[in-house]
């Protein structure tokens, strides 16, 4: 078994029978990092071996939950949450994930570098919170739990990390600087004076590059206190490479120095100092560490800017009195007033009065929305015209807010699987460099005729210019960068994984009530049997009067059809799957489908024709007897959301199979489906069968997404590859799929494809830069490019080359920041 894979044995609750145990090894065992999955229905038990990185247990536990069966966590299974200092590589997350997950009772450690925190979920019965700390700190890092921060607290956070970066920077050019114009000023033809000339006074001369060099090494002293000790616990890092490199050419320069006092052939070492290489190679990599910083910072921009919507204060409505209250003490049922041009504080229903609200922030719908009494209404969102009074409902870590802030932190904190490559790599890289290195010297000093000066150089070069910063950043700053901006977009990718699968689609399914269509039925037509002896507006008064005793959508559209009082009826029976009978004036009447008809030995010979019409046209027909004969049907439609068409259309230029999945007849779903263009329809499917529907599709080798309304379509959306959960506007159920729309527009759909690929192809172009920046670089460090006449790589420039690679990938990530949807 795989060092990196957990296995466990769980309860399963409501399974009864086999099938019930082969749906849940088929579901669960086809998610991504599920290794092994077996189901034993008689002892209730799962047995579960998977890769926490991939496929986390509590993902695994939802899944289960969402095919209808109820598990519960390992027993006191504790989840701890970390901030991670000390961490400047992917070789050190890996090293973290890798240490901690070897630990017995660990079942997941995941760390994320750009985030500098780590999730760990585990078994306090066998390892503690203290135990599991110690271990990170024997590692080399630092640990600190992290503590709720308002946005003005982790902007002064950011800010005083980016301010010292900053000082350090100018400290060490201010030093570096100048001892680079003294060390080199003389080759460039700069005169020196004759105090400092090392043809004249040589001992001065390699005095005054120490004293500058002193300031900068003291300025750059935590790649030595962290570079060395991780070192010596044989887990190198990125600043055991700069430490290892700087620190030989400084006791290198500084035995020159000292035989230059002694006058050991003092002009020639002289010029066989390398001060300044060491100088400017740690202020060329402070300085990148500051631009790197100030880059990452951004990539939170978007969770910083949705944590600022909240505001600090509200004002609460005490009788006849109003005054202001931190907004921690708003309690459930109180009565805020919200005026124009204030954030709402909480979420909640409004009481009294009316107003437009701006709720881009939350759904990307650029119009305020009209708000009135009984209407929902979301903390963060702006009210822009009247004023009201809301009555609070949900509040602190309750609002829809507080929970879209929590789920796209997790999703910046997660890893898509393409983050593998770079954290095994990075995680043996360094060693193997250093390796490389001291092979590369040594074989420069003994077999060429170079002298150690010059094998050192190659040492430190190759040393210097192969950290893998570049490879650690490539794929956690594109997701955080991508993740924000959709949440901005009111689309909401809740991990990693959910990210790399959406780029990776091939065919997109749909459920069509409430997903295509609008999902609000309304009466589009009535046909009159001529020889009922009826008129319409009595057909429909009628109908219209049993129908108003069911909560049944196509009921409420015959009720909404008809203007005016309703007479009484009598006698109400509910035929489960046919319809109602019920009396009306006097008069008995069936409301229903075919079958209750045909139990009621009723002929509809006479409407087939019609009835067939109606359902070519995409309608459901309701058919209506009054005293034993057929008087009429009714045609109830689902109409097409506006920009389903435009949705489909562009999916499918996307390179996407559209597949309509559906409960509807045949007839309804295929007039749907030629409406929208779409050639495979799979209708009559109840919810329950769905799920099955979608397996049949992955057996043939597709990568498969559903997009349904996350509730009926639960185990549809949690067997496919990717489940996008139409928001319903505000009231989504936040878990039910790997991606939420926040609002009800298929064009969201489009969004989080366009999104997801633009993501994928942005951390596809920082890994090849990186691998490819090593592969180039490090050849051409060691010297490769020397043996055939071309020219060797400074341990300056090699250090700035390094440097600017971090900067580059995150810099190239922060595009993603400015991405426009596509328009259905």
């Amino acid at each position: 078994m795989d060092s990196k894979s957990r296995s466990v044995r769980l309860p399963v609750g409501g399974m009864h029978c086999a099938a019930c145990s082969t749906r849940i090894e088929k579901v669960v065992g086809g998610m991504p990092g599920v290794e092994k999955i077996s189901v034993n229905l008689a002892t209730e038990e799962m047995d579960l071996r998977f890769d926490p990185q991939h496929a986390p247990l509590d993902k695994v536990l939802e899944q289960v939950r969402e095919l209808g069966f109820s598990v519960e966590a390992p027993t006191g299974q504790s989840v701890l949450e970390l901030k991670i200092g000390g961490m400047h590589c992917a070789a050190c997350s890996s090293r973290i994930e890798r240490v901690t997950g070897r630990m017995e009772g660990v079942a997941e450690a995941s760390v994320n570098l750009g985030a500098e925190s780590g999730r760990f979920v585990f078994d306090p019965a066998l390892v503690s919170q203290r135990t599991l700390r110690q271990t990170i700190h024997d590692a080399g890092f630092t640990t600190d739990i992290p503590q709720k921060e308002n946005v003005g607290d982790e902007e002064a956070r950011i800010a005083a990390r980016l301010e010292e970066k900053k000082r350090v920077v100018l400290w060490s050019m201010a030093f570096a600087l100048p001892l680079l114009v003294l060390s080199m000023g003389h080759m460039w033809g700069m005169p020196l004076p004759g105090w400092l000339d090392p043809m004249h006074a040589p001992g001065t001369f390699a005095l005054v590059q120490l004293l500058l060099t002193l300031p900068v090494v003291w300025s750059g002293r935590s790649f030595y206190l962290i570079g060395f000790p991780a070192l010596a616990r044989r887990a190198p890092n990125m600043d055991s490479l700069v430490a290892v490199g700087t620190g030989a050419a400084l006791v290198y320069s500084l035995w020159n120095t000292i035989e230059i006092w002694l006058g050991v052939d003092a002009m020639a070492r002289a010029m066989d100092l390398y001060y300044e290489s060491a100088a400017v190679l740690i202020a060329m990599i402070s300085l990148g560490k500051f631009f790197e910083a100030r880059s990452v910072s951004k990539t939170t921009g978007a969770v910083r800017a949705l944590m600022a919507l909240a505001p600090d204060t509200a004002t609460l409505v005490d009788g006849e009195e109003e005054r202001k209250i931190p907004v921690e003490e708003i309690e459930p049922g109180d009565l805020l007033r919200i005026r124009p041009g204030e954030r709402l504080p909480v979420d909640g229903d409004v009481a009294e009065g009316e107003s437009h609200v701006d709720e881009s922030m939350l759904t990307g719908e650029p119009l305020p929305v009209r708000r009135g009494p009984g209407d929902r209404v979301f903390g963060g969102t702006l009210n822009t015209t009247g004023a009201f009074v809301m009555r609070a409902a949900l509040v602190g870590e309750d609002t829809m807010l507080a929970r879209i802030v929590k789920l796209v932190r997790d999703a910046q904190g997660s890893k898509a699987p393409i983050a593998s490559l770079a954290d095994t790599i990075s995680y043996y890289f360094v060693p193997v460099v250093m390796v490389l290195a001291v092979v590369s010297g040594l074989a420069w000093y003994f077999f060429s005729d170079e002298p150690f000066v010059f094998a050192l150089r190659i040492a430190i070069s190759v040393l210097v210019i192969a950290c893998p910063c570049a490879m650690g950043l490539a794929t956690p700053t594109s997701i955080m960068v991508g993740t924000g901006r959709g949440a901005q977009l009111g689309v909401l990718i809740k991990s990693g994984r959910a990210l790399q699968r959406a780029g990776e689609l091939g065919t997109l399914v749909f459920d069509k009530t409430g997903t295509l269509t609008v999902g609000k039925p309304v009466l589009s037509e009535v046909w009159i049997d001529p020889a009922a002896g009826i008129d319409k507006d009595t057909l429909l008064r009628l109908s219209a009067s049993i129908e108003a005793q069911s909560e049944h959508p196509l009921a409420r559209a015959v009720v909404q059809a008809v203007q005016g009082p309703l007479p009484k009826t009598a006698d109400f029976l509910s035929v489960p799957g046919q319809g109602v009978t019920a009396t009306v004036e006097g008069r008995t009447v069936a409301i229903g489908n075919e079958r209750l008809m045909l139990a009621r030995n009723l002929n509809l010979e006479s409407a087939k024709a019609e009835r067939e019409r109606m359902e070519e046209n995409g309608a459901t027909v309701v058919h209506v007897a009054v005293d034993g004969r057929l008087a009429g049907l009714l045609a109830v439609s689902d109409q097409l959301r506006p920009e389903s068409k435009g949705a489909v259309q562009r999916l499918r230029e996307l390179g996407m199979e559209i597949v309509l999945l559906t409960g509807d007849s045949e007839r309804a779903a295929q007039a749907v489906a030629e409406q929208l263009g779409i050639t495979r329809v799979v209708a009559g499917v109840l919810p329950d069968r769905k799920a099955e529907e979608i397996a049949l599709l992955q057996a043939e080798g597709r990568v498969v997404g559903m997009v349904g309304d996350g509730i009926n379509d639960a185990p549809a959306l949690a067997k496919a590859d990717l489940g996008v959960a139409m928001g319903g506007g505000m009231d989504v159920a936040l878990e039910s799929g790997d991606v939420v729309l926040m609002r009800e527009d298929l064009s969201g759909v489009l969004t989080a494809l366009s999104l997801s690929r633009a993501v994928m192809r942005n951390i596809r172009q920082n890994l090849f830069w990186a691998f490819a920046f090593n592969t180039i670089g490090l050849p051409i460090a060691a010297g490769f490019l020397y043996i055939f006449g071309g020219p060797t790589m400074s341990p300056m420039l090699a250090g700035t080359a390094m440097a600017m690679s971090s900067v580059f990938v995150v810099t190239n990530a922060l595009r993603l920041r400015f991405f426009v949807p596509p328009h259905a």
